[in-house]
């Protein structure tokens, strides 16, 4: 089981909804956390934590969030991927959407970061702790979806990164989980990066995803298939 008390935590993209309630949960589990996002206005009320006010598109971006939470913490224990961007899109509209600030956000900087914190994380396992990170890249990256092409591409990259990464890692102690839920109730669906959202079903409870994801970490879980999050 992975003690979240003291940890050492990053979570990217805490000024979101469900990277809000994240941090919310780890913070009253006792973790020291480093929260970031790109509005620094959006993380002020997070009282006693440092926070990394960066866009993840900036060139430099995944390796500066690297390094300000490990001089903020003194090293890394874990990291969070809550960040991410929607857009909506069929195969004819593809060429004409942003693509690159979709899959630097969703699977670009992710992968960066992951890389940069490494021998952080190695450190970490080498002084008996269980070094975790946890990345969210949704249903979409196993059951492609038409209407959300590049999306799910963008997704589905993580996934298998996430995927391979682990296998690498494993020998050293760093565990990576990426968890898959259905569509959550977080309102990103109504801010996406282009297009036009499709009427969904009612989706998963960003409440019960956030317990979720935080009893994964604390309980070892390796991976966190869309059906994990039955009830949610």
């Amino acid at each position: 089981m992975t003690r979240i008390e003291q940890a050492r935590i990053l979570v990217v993209g805490a000024s979101g909804a469900l990277g809000t309630l994240i941090a919310q949960r780890l913070a009253d589990r006792g973790a020291r956390l480093v929260r970031h996002g790109r509005d620094a206005a959006k993380l002020d009320d997070s009282a006693g934590d440092a926070v990394v006010a960066v866009d993840l598109t900036d060139a430099d971006a995944p390796e500066a969030i690297v390094d300000r939470a490990v001089d903020a913490l003194g090293g890394l224990d874990a990291i969070v991927m809550a960040a991410g961007v929607v857009g909506f899109d069929g195969v004819a509209e593809t060429a004409a959407q942003d693509l690159e600030t979709l899959f630097t956000v969703n699977a670009l900087a992710p992968m960066r970061i992951i890389s940069s914190a490494l021998p952080k994380l190695q450190e970490s396992a080498a002084a008996g702790n269980e070094p975790v990170v946890l990345t969210i890249s949704g249903i979409v990256s196993e059951l492609p979806t038409a209407g959300l092409a590049s999306y799910s591409a963008s997704k589905a990259a993580l996934a298998a990164y996430v995927a391979a990464a682990g296998r690498e890692l494993r020998r050293s102690g760093i565990r990576l989980v990426d968890a898959r839920p259905g569509h959550t109730e977080t309102g990103l669906a109504e801010r996406p990066l282009f297009g036009t959202a499709p009427r969904f079903p009612r989706g998963h409870d960003p409440e019960a995803v956030a317990d979720r994801l935080v009893r994964a970490i604390e309980e070892g879980a390796t991976a966190l298939p869309p059906d994990a999050f039955t009830g949610a």
